[in-house]
């Protein structure tokens, strides 16, 4: 009897806190958000870097060697990194198809998914679709409740906290939507040009109208001639703002807005890209007062 209750004693104390890894530190805010107490939370990419390239560090395996649960934002996003982590890694619970890995595409509504052939000529194009879905704050409630009810599977002696804290969350995030709403609503149909699709669903969610792109293509540096063509058409349509993620130069931009006049602005896209923004409903804060005041 002794041995049989040290057995479940030691199996309670090892689900006392579900270890959760993110691969974003937007995931792990939203983690963080459902999970409370009952979760330890770390993330894989910082949120001013790109997500795209992350170096597959060895401290990152460890890192998902003792983890119960991997967040990762799919579509593609981290598939030149986070394979080969979660091999490394050598932990079961995290192989494709676990209750401990979530890939949250498969829980939001994603744009801009391609048609026809793919290949190295369109650019670094995602075959699943944008995968920066997290800015759009629909969204975010989707992946808020895909990990409570994940949590709620692995750990379902404390459903009832998951389920409490989802709840809170949707309630605050559904007063910042009104919020975020009133002060973007002035803005709609306003003209802008991205750096990278990085804000494509925050445009989308505002009605900022994207008249291009620094990039030619995904991923590929931008060349005279496309800047001239697109300073060319921005200036036509009155572009205001210049978009540019704070990993991407801001000088490559500089042209552009010399022949519209639009300003470059450094906008964060994701929770941590800049000191003051720890949390998913920071994000969106920090973003509406860039361009909204």
């Amino acid at each position: 009897m002794t041995l049989l209750l040290s057995v479940l004693l030691a199996t309670q104390a090892a689900l006392a806190t579900v270890n959760v890894v993110a691969t974003t530190q937007d995931l792990a805010a939203l983690a963080d958000a459902v999970g409370g107490a009952d979760i330890s939370t770390t993330y894989i990419a910082r949120g001013d870097l790109d997500p795209h390239f992350i170096d597959a560090k060895p401290s990152f395996m460890v890192k998902l060697a003792s983890a119960d649960l991997v967040l990762s934002v799919g579509a593609e996003l981290e598939v030149g990194w986070l394979p080969s982590l979660l091999t490394g890694s050598r932990n079961s619970k995290l192989v494709t198809g676990a209750p401990g890995n979530l890939d949250l595409s498969g829980s939001v509504v994603k744009i801009e998914l391609p048609t026809g052939s793919i290949d190295r000529s369109r650019g670094d194009l995602h075959a699943a679709g944008n995968p920066h879905y997290w800015l759009d704050p629909e969204n975010g409630r989707r992946i808020a409740r895909a990990i409570a009810a994940r949590l709620t599977l692995i750990d379902p002696g404390h459903s009832a906290d998951y389920t409490k804290n989802l709840a809170t969350f949707e309630s605050q995030l559904t007063a910042k939507e009104a919020t975020w709403a009133a002060k973007m609503a002035p803005l709609k149909g306003t003209s802008v040009i991205g750096y990278h699709s990085t804000f494509n669903y925050f445009c989308t969610v505002y009605g900022l109208k994207i008249v291009g792109f620094v990039e030619p293509k995904p991923g590929i540096p931008p060349t005279p001639s496309h800047t001239l063509e697109l300073g060319t058409a921005g200036k036509a349509a009155g572009v205001k703002w210049i978009f540019v993620e704070p990993y991407k130069n801001p000088k490559d931009a500089g042209p552009i807005a010399g022949m519209t006049g639009a300003k470059v602005l450094s906008m964060p896209t994701s929770v941590g890209a800049e000191s003051g923004i720890k949390s998913y409903l920071d994000l969106f804060d920090a973003l509406v007062a860039r361009v909204a005041g």
